[in-house]
């Protein structure tokens, strides 16, 4: 039995363990946030665990778990940090040749005479979105100039705090009733895909943003072989072994909008049979 450290204890923790559980592989929560840490007296032993699942997505207590467990990730600390960096994600799919939507990246502060004409290379409304935040959290979408402004003005206030790490953020081409697709790859194989969709009610509402976390629903979907083959080739350029792609779908185009390295784990019967014999494969090809 092969003992996986899982560093997060959400949805995904509790759907894997009794599947991972069934293929010889013990799941097992490691915590990292919100605890304290004796060093000289660890909550683990070196040889505790055979591989960790996703590196924690606070690297600096991280870098802590990592130090004491000292095994190999399935997703490591490269694989978290180049997915949630939305811009370098948007710019190395680009150049690899796969469809994303039109994207500038503005690093903060820059004169209002460039905002004004980043607005002026799109069709409004635009989208403003921070670089690096997950779930939704502080996306816009705007509709004029002087709204972008006032949007870029809260931006300021909050870059102007000296802990903010990341002054950077995104204004992105709005795609109107574009299907929300996230796409599944497990060692580079599309292993199933949901639909996200807000209810009616919250669409008649004029709500856009389809996040489960801000009330969307999942459901299981089989996508066509072309979104397949882009989920997959997103995956492999960005060299993400367990990697949920989010894919835009619209009459004449699918873009990737954005990939998750800790994406979330659905009930099993909306994906592809073999998900969890993929899984299950890839923590063992990855035990040191």
């Amino acid at each position: 039995m092969l003992d996986l450290a899982v560093a997060y204890r959400q949805e995904t923790f509790e759907r894997i363990r009794e599947p991972l559980a069934e293929r010889g592989i013990r799941v097992r929560h490691v915590r990292s946030e919100q605890r304290t840490f004796d060093l000289e007296s660890p909550p683990w032993t070196p040889d505790e665990f055979d591989v960790g699942f996703v590196y924690p997505s606070r690297m600096m207590e991280g870098g802590v778990v990592d130090g004491l467990l000292s095994v190999p990730w399935v997703n490591g600390r490269e694989a978290v940090l180049t997915s949630r960096n939305k811009g370098g994600v948007i710019a190395r799919l680009g150049r690899a040749g796969i469809p994303v939507p039109k994207t500038v990246v503005v690093s903060n502060p820059v004169d209002e005479g460039d905002l004004r004409n980043v607005f002026g290379q799109f069709d409004s409304p635009v989208v403003v979105k921070p670089n690096s935040t997950t779930r939704g959290t502080g996306i816009a979408k705007v509709d004029d100039l002087d709204s972008f402004l006032g949007v870029i003005d809260y931006l300021n206030l909050v870059h102007d705090y000296r802990a903010t790490g990341d002054k950077s953020f995104l204004v992105q081409e709005y795609l109107p009733n574009a299907v929300d697709y996230r796409a599944m790859i497990v060692d580079g194989e599309y292993v199933g895909a949901v639909e996200r969709r807000l209810p009616e009610e919250a669409l008649d509402a004029g709500r856009w943003k389809h996040n489960v976390h801000r009330g969307a629903q999942a459901r299981g979907v089989s996508l066509p072989a072309e979104y397949r083959e882009i989920a997959e080739q997103a995956a492999e350029t960005l060299g993400i072994r367990f990697c949920g792609v989010d894919l835009l779908a619209l009459d004449d185009r699918v873009v990737v909008n954005e990939t998750n390295a800790r994406p979330t784990i659905d009930e099993e019967t909306k994906y592809e049979n073999g998900l969890y014999d993929r899984l299950a494969e890839l923590v063992r090809t990855t035990r040191r």
